[in-house]
C-alpha cells in the first residue's frame, strides 16, 4: 500500500537526474589537465629559441674552417679597407689539417702582403740580424697595420714571438713596427699551401698553414 503524499515515480526520476549530471561533470574535469600540459609546452619550446640564435651568432663570429679552398701560389696581395687598423691580438692555433695565424685589429683591415722569404733576416728599422726558425718562410706585410697608436700608445702589448711546434708552424717573430708598417716573419717545417680570409666583429686576418 502506498502512503499518501509519497510518490515512487518522482523518487526515480530525481535519482536519474542526479546521476546524469554526475556522469555529465567527470569528462569536463579530466580534461583540464591535458589542456594545461599542452600550454606547457609552448614556453618551453620559446624559451629555447634565444639560446639557439646565440649559439649560431656565436659560431659565425668565430673563424670557419670552411674559408675555401688552399693555394699555393705566392705572392698574395690584399687591398685592406682602411689605411690605418690598429693591430690588437696576435694568436696561433692548431687545427686537424692546418695551423692557423690571427691578426686583430680594433677597426678594418689594413692592406698587407704574403710573399716567400729567404734568411738572412734583418729587423725593421734597424737592420739588425733576425734568427727564424724553420727550413720554409713567409715574410707578412700589414701595411697600415700597426700596434703603435697616433698618440704613441700600445693596442697591442702581447707576444710578438711565438714557438709552438705545431705541425707546420714552427715560428713566428715580429720582424720590425716602423712608420705604420707592421713585419712578421713565419718559420715552417716545410713548404705548404695558404689559405687567407679577412673576418669581421672583430675585424681579422686569417692565415692558414696546410699541413
Amino acid at each position: 500500500m502506498t502512503r499518501p503524499g509519497f510518490r515512487i515515480p518522482a523518487l526515480v526520476a530525481g535519482l536519474a537526474l542526479l546521476l546524469l549530471s554526475a556522469a555529465a561533470c567527470g569528462p569536463a574535469s579530466s580534461a583540464t589537465p591535458s589542456t594545461t600540459a599542452s600550454e606547457s609546452v609552448t614556453p618551453s619550446m620559446d624559451s629555447q629559441s634565444p639560446a639557439a640564435t646565440s649559439s649560431a651568432a656565436s659560431e659565425s663570429a668565430s673563424p670557419s674552417d670552411e674559408q675555401g679552398p688552399f693555394a699555393c701560389n705566392l705572392p698574395i696581395n690584399g687591398v685592406g679597407s682602411t689605411k690605418r687598423a690598429q693591430i690588437t691580438d696576435v694568436r696561433v692555433g692548431e687545427h686537424d689539417a692546418y695551423d692557423r695565424i690571427t691578426f686583430e685589429f680594433a677597426t678594418g683591415i689594413p692592406e698587407f702582403s704574403i710573399e716567400e722569404a729567404e734568411p738572412p733576416f734583418t729587423q725593421d728599422a734597424s737592420g739588425l740580424p733576425l734568427e727564424v726558425d724553420g727550413t720554409y718562410f713567409w715574410k707578412i706585410v700589414l701595411h697600415g697595420g700597426t700596434k703603435v697608436s697616433p698618440d704613441g700608445g700600445i693596442t697591442y702589448d702581447g707576444p710578438t714571438e711565438f714557438t709552438p711546434g705545431y705541425a707546420k708552424l714552427v715560428h713566428l717573430v715580429e720582424g720590425g713596427d716602423f712608420e705604420a708598417v707592421s713585419t712578421w716573419y713565419v718559420g715552417m717545417s716545410g713548404t705548404s699551401c695558404i689559405r687567407v680570409a679577412t673576418l669581421n666583429d672583430p675585424a681579422r686576418l686569417v692565415i692558414d698553414i696546410e699541413h
